[in-house]
């Protein structure tokens, strides 16, 4: 029998356990993955694994075939496209942010459904949003 070895790396740490922790490992549902770096790579290898339909939130346009081909996301939006973003609105279950630099938080939470769940696992200098925001998805 022919062993193998999967390197486990911090990456794993800081998407697995809160994904597991915020039981984003419910098949069917449906989670964003903001940022392909190193986190969002495993974001979405885990979703996918959990049977979530894994969306992909980027602002570069360049990463769209490597996350539908290579990871098997779902899908795909390029975050400065409004039809898109308008086009997920109240539509996910879960997000994760996995993006290091600073960015708006108040696009991203309409995208959640009531009572939805986001996750920040990135390293921002600053988290701004509108508390307006938690109001909308909490109702």
């Amino acid at each position: 029998m022919k062993k193998s070895v999967m390197p486990v790396t911090f990456d794993y740490y800081f998407d697995y356990n809160p994904m597991k922790q915020h039981k984003m490992n419910q098949p069917g549902k449906s989670l964003g993955v903001i940022g392909l770096g190193g986190l969002g790579h495993m974001a979405v290898k885990f979703g996918k694994a959990f049977g979530l339909k894994v969306t992909v939130l980027s602002t570069c346009i360049s990463k769209k075939e490597e996350a539908l081909t290579v990871l098997g996301a779902d899908n795909f939006v390029i975050t400065s496209y409004q039809e898109q973003m308008k086009a997920l609105s109240k539509s996910l279950d879960f997000i994760i942010d996995t993006a290091s630099g600073d960015h708006p938080f108040d696009p991203y939470m309409s995208l959640l459904k009531t009572a939805g769940v986001f996750v920040l696992v990135g390293f921002p200098s600053e988290v701004k949003f509108s508390p307006a925001n938690l109001l909308i998805v909490f109702h």
